[in-house]
């Protein structure tokens, strides 16, 4: 521990050393304003500025979280691409968590990144939200012990984590300005919940303020970057800025706001040093955000003559072997008629159906989203998996809705003849500022628009699959015109939702128009998009060029389906939701599934008793045939190993390891909590504590599956269960043993609940105090001991308590089916 004090008063840091903290403020002495201001503006769009007469380097920040992508969204670069975060918190296993840090460090260090900006630790309030597949678990103590798992794994190789978006992010309808107005009780015991555990116990190096307000203040302004975060916490860290989500001068400048992304440009800049020549802003205020800049750089190795803080041996984890075993870990098995899975013995023949087998869903939509180097399908790994077996494809009814980008398969670049586009900038004379050869039809450019551009111009030739009127589409913001063969064909103005970055580079407007086309005649296909007309977005840019989706043929391939499901001895069902359904910037309408997949289920269910269906959806939807098929297998957003992964599971290779991290409804009706919609910019959280199976429970409803819930191949019986009473931090702790009864290896994930029936204050009816993840071989007990510390028991009014009296401790493998088993009596009123 320091004992200096920082130029901001507030707590000494609290994980340095006085002597670093010396040299970091002589560094910081020898700068002048302007260059101070310029390093907490932002260097680029991904980097922060360097300083070499400091001997401070710039930092490279990226997206994550299930990624590294680096500084450009490009093929030519590709990334790991791990399963996304509702699969990562699946697993209930933080030791799994950790690994993962691991190897995105091992990632990042690849691409040349300093900090991931990851991972999403918000709140699932309500199954509806768009981004909800990036974020962990609707329960806080979850979400905050994963999050330390990953930020540790992470941190421990020297890359710094950002969590984020501090805080109450929990929705994407009107994000960027819509006012959430919780109560201090619910946002302590909630949605606080797993920062506090991030910062206090993971010691995390960043943190990302929220595009939102809350209670009235937008949070890059917020006074509570400052308490419980700072002042509280002990946060000594970084609170870098969403992108472009600081749009203050002044307010943003006094408030605990370290860095505004990106640069160079913005509210800080020159109107920043004008403002502390006026007095409105103090220099010193500046001088505190770059001290914490110039503790970040020293941390992750960016700051010559400080020797950055030891880190442990670096572990050699395979990625590629990593990215399938985990993705396997992470599939929920929710129900098994018959014992249907694993295949004891492998089908001779498998019907294949579904969209998804052939174009899955490996990652949601928006920022998280990284170029992959590879994907294995589901149908590359059941055929790799099952090769003496007949398999017959369908593709069932039409999911995609939109832009479908033209595959690499479809496409010639004119100038090359290989597979790709042709890609010019070019200046206001017409003349060549850049050229590129690329392998996609989805381009995009963060920051990386060259000097002098004036127009985007992509080409390619399109060789269509089959003769006939298709729809020619394209997805982009600002002026743009598409030719077919020279002809002009779309000519129009797309403007974005909304004026936020995210949206206008990741979810544009499209426009599209028919054309006919004939199989082996190509069609020279030329976009030209005016730059200067995509207003704030003219130093990004993004185009997408396509076909847009058709369901016309829905009847036919349902009958094609059950005929391949009648004649099949399995028949494994595909069904999930599209980028348009889970993506940044904008949350779901609906938990239906989109199309006529439900009708396509039940047919196929209907011809074949042994159908498996494999739900590829990075969180809830409604299956209303659930009780019709054999099986039923959660995949979530698994990463680029998909196919691998899951045909482990299905032969039995692996075990479904995960377990359910939200609840699943059964209908709409019944869900709790629903409404992600602002009523006049305001978004209440009414429910207060009360979300997620806490909201279940406290309406009395039954849901689909419940948190928690999870089936493996192999059974469980507990042996004995006990609780004992500890020391003050640690009142009381579990003890159970557990025997494998089954005859294979499996996973068991014990969870341990604490209710209050009699209180005084407001409680959840249980709420989620302690879990573990064991693997136990057939026959074989274990023990496992659930630590119950102090944290567990408070609750908050106007501060911390402890309330005393007797706390009773359910035990089991979901919020529904634990039972008491114990019970914890807390003596004296206690005040954290």
């Amino acid at each position: 521990m320091t004992e200096n004090t920082p130029v901001t008063g507030a707590p000494a840091p609290a994980f340095t050393t006085p002597e670093v903290e010396s040299a970091l403020e002589a560094k910081l002495a020898a700068l002048p304003l302007e260059v101070k201001v310029a390093l907490i503006t932002g260097g680029d769009f991904w980097s922060t500025l360097a300083v070499p007469e400091i001997g401070l380097a710039s930092m490279v920040l990226s997206d994550g979280p299930a990624g590294v992508r680096g500084a450009a969204w490009d093929e030519r670069d590709p990334s790991l691409n791990l399963p996304s975060g509702t699969a990562l918190a699946a697993t209930w296993d933080t030791a799994l968590a950790h690994t993962y840090g691991e190897v995105l460090a091992a990632e990042a260090r690849r691409k040349g990144v300093d900090v991931v900006l990851g991972p999403t630790i918000n709140m699932q309030r309500t199954p509806r939200g768009g981004r909800h597949f990036e974020a962990f678990s609707e329960d806080p103590l979850l979400s905050g012990e994963m999050a330390i798992g990953y930020t540790e794994g992470l941190q421990g190789q020297g890359i710094a984590a950002v969590p984020k978006h501090y805080v109450a992010n929990d929705s994407e309808d009107e994000r960027f300005h819509v006012n959430v107005r919780v109560d201090e009780k619910t946002l302590r015991e909630v949605y606080y919940a797993p920062f506090e555990a991030v910062v206090t116990r993971g010691e995390a190096w960043g943190i990302m303020s929220a595009y939102n307000q809350v209670n009235g203040t937008t949070m890059s302004e917020s006074p509570l970057l400052e308490a419980p975060l700072a002042t509280e916490w002990g946060f000594d860290g970084l609170v870098i800025s969403d992108w472009t989500a600081v749009r203050t001068t002044v307010a943003a400048a006094r408030s605990r706001q370290d860095l505004a992304m990106p640069g160079p440009t913005g509210p800080w800049g020159e109107k920043l040093i004008a403002a502390i020549a006026a007095g409105e802003v103090a220099e010193s205020d500046v001088d505190a955000k770059v001290l914490r800049l110039l503790r970040l750089a020293w941390r992750v190795g960016a700051l010559a003559d400080v020797e950055a803080p030891v880190r442990a041996e670096r572990p050699g984890h395979d990625p590629i072997a990593f990215a399938r075993s985990s993705a396997a870990a992470a599939m929920v098995l929710v129900r098994n008629e018959g014992a249907e899975l694993p295949w004891s013995r492998l089908p001779g023949s498998v019907a294949v159906i579904g969209e998804a087998a052939t174009l899955p869903r490996t990652q949601g939509g928006g920022s998280a989203f990284v170029v992959a180097d590879h994907v294995v399908t589901p149908l590359d790994g059941i055929a790799s998996a099952l090769p003496n077996a007949d398999l017959s494809v369908e593709p069932g009814v039409a999911v995609t809705r939109g832009l479908v980008p033209f595959p690499l398969h479809d496409v010639v670049n004119p100038e090359t003849g290989e597979p790709g586009v042709h890609v010019r900038f070019l200046d206001a004379d017409g003349g060549e500022v850049l050229v590129e050869e690329r392998r996609s039809a989805h381009l995009v450019w963060t920051g990386g628009v060259p000097a002098g551009a004036v127009t985007l111009e992509a080409t390619t030739l399109f060789r269509p699959k089959r003769s006939g009127s298709v729809e020619l589409g394209v997805e982009t913001i600002g002026s743009v015109e598409v030719f077919a063969d020279g002809e002009r064909l779309i000519d129009g103005r797309l403007s974005s939702l909304d004026d936020a970055m995210g949206t206008g580079l990741l979810a544009p407007p499209r426009l599209s128009e028919r054309i006919d086309v004939r199989v082996g005649t190509d069609i020279q296909v030329r976009v030209v998009n005016d730059l200067k007309s995509r207003g704030h977005l003219s130093n990004a840019a993004s185009i997408s060029f396509g076909l847009v989706a058709s369901d016309a043929d829905d009847d036919g391939r349902i009958r094609d389906a059950v005929a391949a499901a009648t004649a099949a001895e399995v028949a494994v069902v595909f069904v999930g939701t599209t980028n348009r359904d889970e993506s940044e910037g904008k949350d779901r309408k609906t938990l239906s599934l989109p199309g006529r997949q439900d009708e396509l289920v039940s047919a196929v269910a209907a011809a074949n008793p042994r159908t498996i269906v494999v739900v590829n959806a990075g969180s809830p939807v409604l299956m209303p045939w659930r009780r019709d098929v054999s099986a039923i297998l959660l995949t979530w957003f698994p990463g680029q190993e998909f196919g691998d992964a899951l045909a482990d599971v299905l032969t039995g290779a692996a075990e479904p390891g995960g377990r359910l991290p939200t609840t699943w409804p059964a209908t709409e009706e019944d869900v709790p909590v629903l409404s992600t919609t602002p009523t006049e910019g305001v978004l209440t959280y009414t429910e207060g504590i009360h979300i997620g199976y806490r909201a279940w429970n406290a309406a009395g409803r039954v849901p689909a599956f419940p948190f928690g819930y999870g089936l493996g191949y192999t059974t469980f019986e507990r042996v004995s269960a006990e609780v004992r009473a500890g020391t003050e931090e640690v009142p009381a702790t579990v003890i159970a043993r557990v025997r494998n009864s089954g005859e294979r290896a499996g996973k068991h994930v014990l969870q341990a609940y604490l209710t209050r029936p009699e209180t005084e204050a407001e409680r959840p009816e249980r709420w989620l105090v302690a879990f573990a993840a064991v693997e136990v071989q057939p026959g074989a007990e274990t023990e496992v001991r659930l630590e119950l510390p102090l944290r567990a028991f408070r609750h908050w009014n106007e501060g911390w308590e402890v309330e005393p009296g007797k706390y009773r401790v359910l035990l089991g493998d979901s919020a529904a089916s634990a039972r008491e088993v114990g019970t914890v009596l807390i003596a004296n009123e206690v005040s954290l």
